[in-house]
């Protein structure tokens, strides 16, 4: 099942006032490494529906967006909970370092409540930023 895309329009509904915690991936058509993680993304779209919803957003078609979330690289994953930025991730060099990134982002999901986010120990495995 493809990945849900979303519009500037929908931003605001669909991830800012989402009831569950929301990964927005930050791609474009160009980007190669943005196709190439789709199936990874939607592997764990379909794992964990029903505690975190994930979705696309084409970077290319909203420069207020773009700018609003500081998007340098693409692809970019964002992590959203209740309204608010916790996790950022980019400059990954491919599907190891982002599963690394997921596998962490789904076990803090299922270990603590929404609103508290553990930092894992080892941070230099893949690059982020915790918020």
């Amino acid at each position: 099942m493809p990945l849900s895309s979303i519009s500037e329009r929908a931003f605001t509904q669909e991830v800012l006032e989402s009831p569950i915690p929301v990964l927005v991936h930050f791609w474009a058509p160009w980007c190669g490494l943005c196709r190439l993680i789709n199936p990874l993304l939607m592997r764990y779209q379909a794992e964990w529906a029903d505690s975190l919803k994930i979705v696309s957003f084409n970077a290319d078609q909203s420069l207020k967006i773009a700018n609003t979330y500081r998007l340098k690289n693409l692809p970019t994953l964002i992590l959203f909970v209740g309204g608010k930025i916790r996790l950022r991730i980019d400059g990954f060099q491919g599907r190891e370092d982002l599963r690394q990134a997921l596998e962490t982002i789904t076990l803090n999901y299922a270990q603590h409540s929404s609103t508290l986010w553990v930092q894992p120990q080892d941070k230099q495995s893949y690059q982020k930023n915790w918020i």
